[in-house]
């Protein structure tokens, strides 16, 4: 194993060894995106149902929180350079068996199973290999490209998705990714490596624990929007009259402070966990890891929200819903690589700060700018403060995480790190998509109520009917069913109302939560560092 430095020998192999990390960062980010807006038409090549194919995303998510901290500790023993380009194998072989799966169970085989394991292999690596080949005054401007590129990913995938589906074949994009994996590896062999000087060993019993732990708190939180969070929807499971989501999350949380506990009996042995339970006492880290958590839930609750208004409330296509995110791309992207670049010295603390207000504004202008007639033109200067928020947070948070620690805990950072992101991620969807539904249900009863255009029997046949909560539909949608329904013309045009306002109120309220979240997240800031790191050696 290559004793990393932190150098890198020249400007041409830097942007070379930034370009494949970032690369392998993009990629990981892009399958979700893509399969989300590919849902139906995955569904049909396959011969399976919308729900099977949903069940493969929560899969996929499930395999990411359970293996994320034990594929750290992997890249420790193996080497992060062997880690991530082992990670790349196991990826590259699940992005062809996707593209090649005639139905679900190999798409589960090849994208849930093989693409998780080879996630949780490249992600903790990209976090150390950076340490490894950057002095620490470069690795704010390195993580701020990497992070970026993962964010980019998330925003650009709806319209590679939307142009493949449109144009191709939703295969073709898990071929390329086959292509994209080849042309990571190829220079992947020169990175350097960190090496700890020392043989390390996996803590099985803490491997179990963490996995069980974090996969089981996922999963409620994926459960939510079918099961409910507290009140349980109608036939969901039950415990004692409490949604199982709030048990499973219980569960969850009893698991990972036995996983906490028994990593400091290791310590308290002298034997080695698979994480420090010191590295929760680090105020820097713990600051970090904070903001990397409300970073993805406000991310992902903003890529709910976005194209549900774009795809549903004004029927674009996929291809036309992506073409808008794009100002967010574009905003996070250079914001994350351009302040780096430009104010080497500025207080990271500041940055992040200035980050979370750019999203709570961008929250803000769009929850105002939603009205009865507003086009897809009113998502764009909200998605631009978005976009240099999140690319101001990106800009400083990989940086901020790993200089809290040594560089031969690099890895295990970034193991703990992209735990904590998918922790995030899981939990924003599924707020976002809770309270818009709550909200959209029960402005939608209350606008039939009070409605005097409808008879006291439909009022009370939609009364039973959303117990378990109404379906964000479009107006085309909602006309088809209310003519399938055999619904007068005074019914329908009012039905279309309701919807059209109650629509808006959840999307407003879904921002709203979006926005105080943010504003909670400056609460946590004061444990950020005002200046940035800077290399000891001579």
């Amino acid at each position: 194993m290559t004793s990393g430095t932190g150098d890198v020998e020249s400007p041409a192999r830097a942007r070379l060894v930034l370009l494949t990390l970032a690369a392998g960062q993009f990629l990981m980010a892009l399958d979700s995106s893509v399969m989300n807006v590919s849902i139906a038409a995955v569904a049909a090549d396959v011969g399976t149902t919308v729900t099977g194919i949903q069940g493969a995303i929560t899969a996929y998510t499930l395999v990411m929180a359970m293996f994320m901290i034990p594929g750290g500790k992997v890249g420790a023993l193996i080497g992060r350079r062997r880690a991530f380009m082992t990670g790349c194998c196991i990826y590259g072989c699940g992005s062809l068996t996707t593209a090649l799966a005639p139905n679900l169970p190999v798409l589960l085989v090849g994208w849930s199973l093989l693409e998780g394991i080879g996630a949780v292999l490249i992600l903790p690596a990209v976090v150390a290999l950076v340490a490894g080949n950057f002095p620490t005054e470069r690795r704010a401007a390195a993580y701020g490209l990497v992070a970026a590129a993962g964010a980019a990913a998330i925003a650009l995938g709806p319209l590679i998705g939307g142009f493949a589906a449109t144009y191709l074949s939703w295969r073709w994009v898990f071929a390329g990714e086959v292509l994209v994996v080849i042309g990571i590896l190829l220079p992947a062999r020169r990175f350097a490596d960190v090496s700890s000087g020392r043989r390390p060993h996996i803590d099985l019993v803490g491997s179990v624990l963490s996995a069980l732990g974090l996969g089981t708190f996922v999963y409620g939180v994926l459960r939510s929007d079918e099961w409910g969070w507290f009140r349980p929807k109608s036939e969901a499971p039950s415990w004692l009259g409490v949604s199982l989501v709030i048990w499973l999350m219980l569960a969850g949380v009893l698991l990972i402070r036995l996983f906490v506990a028994w990593e400091a009996h290791l310590v308290a042995q002298r034997r080695e966990p698979l994480i420090d339970p010191a590295l929760l006492h680090n105020k820097q880290l713990t600051g970090g890891l904070t903001m990397f958590f409300f970073q993805y839930l406000v991310l992902m609750g903003v890529f709910f929200v976005v194209p549900l208004y774009l795809s549903v409330a004004l029927g674009l296509s996929a291809l036309a819903t992506g073409l808008r995110l794009l100002p967010l791309s574009l905003t996070l992207v250079a914001a994350a690589t351009l302040i780096p670049r430009l104010l080497p010295d500025v207080s990271p603390r500041r940055v992040v700060r200035l980050g979370i207000v750019a999203v709570f504004a961008g929250a803000v202008t769009l929850m105002a700018a939603l009205d009865t007639g507003a086009g897809a033109e009113v998502v764009a200067v909200p998605l631009l403060f978005v976009g240099s928020g999140m690319g101001a947070l990106a800009s400083q948070l990989g940086s901020v995480t790993v200089s809290a620690v040594p560089d031969e805990q690099s890895a295990e950072v970034g193991g703990v790190q992209n735990a904590v992101t998918n922790l995030g991620s899981s939990i924003g969807t599924a707020l976002a998509g809770s309270i818009l539904l709550a909200v959209l249900t029960s402005s939608f009863l209350a606008s039939v109520e009070q409605n005097p255009a409808i008879p006291a029997r439909v009022k009370d046949e939609a009364a039973v009917r959303l117990q378990s909560g109404a379906t964000f539909l479009s107006d085309a949608q909602l006309r088809s069913a209310l003519d399938e329904a055999g619904t007068s013309e005074r019914v329908a045009r009012a039905a279309l109302e309701a919807n059209a306002d109650a629509r808006l109120d959840g999307l407003r309220a879904t921002l709203a939560i979006l926005a105080f979240s943010s504003a909670l997240a400056l609460y946590f800031t004061s444990r950020l560092p005002t200046s940035q790191p800077r290399s000891t050696r001579r």
